[in-house]
């Protein structure tokens, strides 16, 4: 054999010059690489020589990336072939919803319901690795299954859209999926219940009803809020008083709440408030003792609210420093005692009231205070409620939803002096006058003091309380409309005959329900019994 080119020698050469040939065409290049080996064995296999067949190494199929939606390429378009006028989609999509804070383009058409990514399919069947021993050319490995056209519902992060200059598809109605059914609305209720049956009924909670703002056939004269408020001195702003006290607590089986509250004429005229108040609490664990002492000075006096601050100070002390004693008094029922201790301690107290005026220069009538106290132990054991004070007011209870007015009653002397007390009589036993009484006024002697006027009868009261019991202790300025208006003893014995006593604020706007004719100040206390 001779080179490409070479002149030939024999017939052995024949071949090759029928093949290469000035007058055999070219077959164009192919995609094999074009050496001497490879024409070779081209040549043999025209001619139907034997060749050397070796069998073709399987393909090997990349395995998928990881977190990366697969792609399959198009099949390779041979250079002489012409290009393919249709237009491809894009092949693969994955089928996972959109995931969340991703934005993309929706597609134009929803996926098929059959149409899946060829990553689900199966593995397509290799071509044959052997060739045919007939001696016939290789046969081409078939062509892949077609691909899916329609996209999934999102595209993919390597989705690119269509050029803009490409025309829009349409939507078929043959690959579009159906439409889910509507879900089944549920059955109507029944009208009526069957017969037999009771509907279920829903027990909505009782909504209290909000506090009123009077109470009568007509309003009040004066407005509901304050208008003025007292004068002030800039050298004794000690003795400013202030509009409205709360206070409460619980101890043992009793709960208190406590309130004064200025009154309406006040309120407009710009007067402090008469009216005071003190909490107090002697001693620790069921040995202690709470105080609610309140007391009302004269009214038109200028120093009206000192003398009853004063009133409660001292008392308030009185009763500290005989705690003890008190306490084991209410817990052994010695109801003598306690009444003629509280009588002394009161007695002490309005006397230092009186010391007081005297050295300011008062008259003791005028700085003067009624005084009215309530006395409770700590001890869940001690049911024993003591009341003692001088001065008008009320103590009432409420009792299975009555009011029960329990205001000691001091009793009066009446009628005409008795044999042994008083004055000698005016006529012997036979009906002679020693004197003639002409009505004439005796003119008081200057050798003996004037007579002081009488004083205010000491008050006094134990109760024993049962669960569910209030008792009410308040000042005149509540004590009068309670008895003078049916109206406001209902409205209160609503409002307080609950299970759970009320609150600071709800009390307080109980306590301030105002009755036309009725504008002084306002002190109560308050204790529920649990």
């Amino acid at each position: 054999m001779s080179q490409q080119g070479g002149r030939p020698t024999g017939h052995d050469d024949d071949w090759w010059r029928h093949l290469y040939d000035d007058s055999t065409d070219d077959t164009g290049p192919t995609p094999a690489p074009d050496s001497l080996d490879d024409r070779f064995a081209s040549a043999a296999g025209a001619v139907g020589d034997p060749v050397d067949e070796r069998p073709a190494a399987e393909p090997v199929l990349p395995a998928p990336r990881a977190g990366a939606a697969e792609v399959t390429d198009t099949p390779r378009r041979a250079p002489w072939e012409p290009p393919s006028a249709r237009l491809t989609d894009p092949v693969t999509f994955p089928t996972a919803t959109k995931p969340p804070g991703r934005s993309g383009q929706v597609p134009d058409r929803p996926p098929t319901a059959g149409a899946t990514s060829p990553a689900s399919e199966g593995p397509t069947e290799p071509p044959a690795t052997e060739a045919d021993t007939s001696g016939t050319p290789e046969v081409p490995p078939p062509a892949p299954p077609p691909l899916p056209t329609t996209p999934p519902s999102w595209p993919s992060p390597e989705f690119r859209p269509a050029p803009p200059d490409a025309p829009p598809r349409r939507a078929d109605p043959a690959l579009a999926p159906p439409r889910p059914a509507d879900p089944p609305l549920p059955p109507p209720l029944p009208a009526d219940p069957p017969s037999g049956r009771t509907a279920p009924r829903i027990e909505r909670p009782a909504t209290s009803p909000r506090p009123r703002g009077y109470v009568g056939s007509r309003p009040p004269t004066y407005e509901a809020e304050p208008v003025a408020l007292p004068a002030a001195d800039p050298d004794d702003l000690d003795d400013l008083v202030a509009d409205t006290v709360l206070d409460g607590a619980r101890y043992g089986a009793c709960t208190l709440r406590a309130v004064s509250v200025r009154g309406d004429s006040a309120r407009y005229r710009g007067e402090p408030r008469r009216d005071s108040l003190l909490t107090a609490r002697f001693g620790a664990g069921e040995h202690a003792l709470l105080l609610v002492a309140m007391a009302t000075g004269a009214r038109a006096t200028p120093g009206a609210h000192r003398a009853a601050a004063e009133a409660c100070h001292w008392i308030g002390r009185a009763v500290g420093r005989s705690h003890a004693r008190l306490v084991a008094d209410m817990r052994d029922g010695r109801r003598g005692d306690l009444k003629s201790g509280l009588h002394r301690l009161t007695d002490r107290s309005l006397g230092k009231l009186r010391a007081s005026a005297s050295e300011q220069g008062v008259d003791p009538e005028e700085y003067a205070a009624g005084l009215r106290c309530l006395l409770l132990s700590a001890d869940p054991e001690c049911r024993t409620r003591v009341f003692f004070g001088v001065g008008p007011g009320g103590l009432f209870r409420l009792r299975d939803g009555e009011w029960q007015d329990i205001e000691p009653q001091v009793a009066e002397i009446k009628g005409e002096p008795v044999m042994g007390f008083g004055s000698p009589p005016s006529e012997t036993p036979e009906g002679d006058r020693f004197t003639m009484d002409l009505g004439i006024p005796t003119p008081p002697s200057p050798y003996e003091p004037a007579p002081e006027p009488p004083r205010e009868p000491f008050r006094f009261r134990t109760s024993v309380a049962r669960p569910g019991d209030t008792l009410l202790l308040c000042s005149g300025g509540l004590a009068d409309p309670l008895r003078g208006e049916p109206e406001l003893g209902d409205y209160l014995a609503e409002r307080w005959s609950r299970p759970e006593p009320p609150g600071l604020a709800a009390f307080l706007a109980d306590s301030q329900v105002r009755v036309k004719g009725y504008a002084d100040d306002r002190t109560a206390a308050a204790v529920w019994e649990a």
